[in-house]
């Protein structure tokens, strides 16, 4: 298991949330894009049950525009 495994989609909602992104729209199933205005940057975030793949919130991040080290801890 790496770094960014066993995420759920609260605690990456809340952690996207502290740096500055802002729930924009619901987007198709059960998937919401986020936005930063203070960076200009969108990330579609899944809101599904259980934990989220590592790959997928590697993806959240590139979009995001973030690296795993601007992640903040638990």
């Amino acid at each position: 298991m790496g770094r960014l495994s066993g995420f759920r989609y609260r605690e990456v909602a809340g952690r996207l949330r502290g740096l500055g992104f802002v729930f924009d729209r619901q987007a198709a199933g059960s998937h919401e894009i986020w936005y930063n205005p203070a960076i200009h940057r969108y990330t579609t975030l899944p809101n599904h049950p259980g934990d989220l793949p590592e790959g997928t919130v590697r993806a959240i991040l590139r979009q995001a525009g973030l690296t795993p080290e601007q992640f903040p801890a638990a």
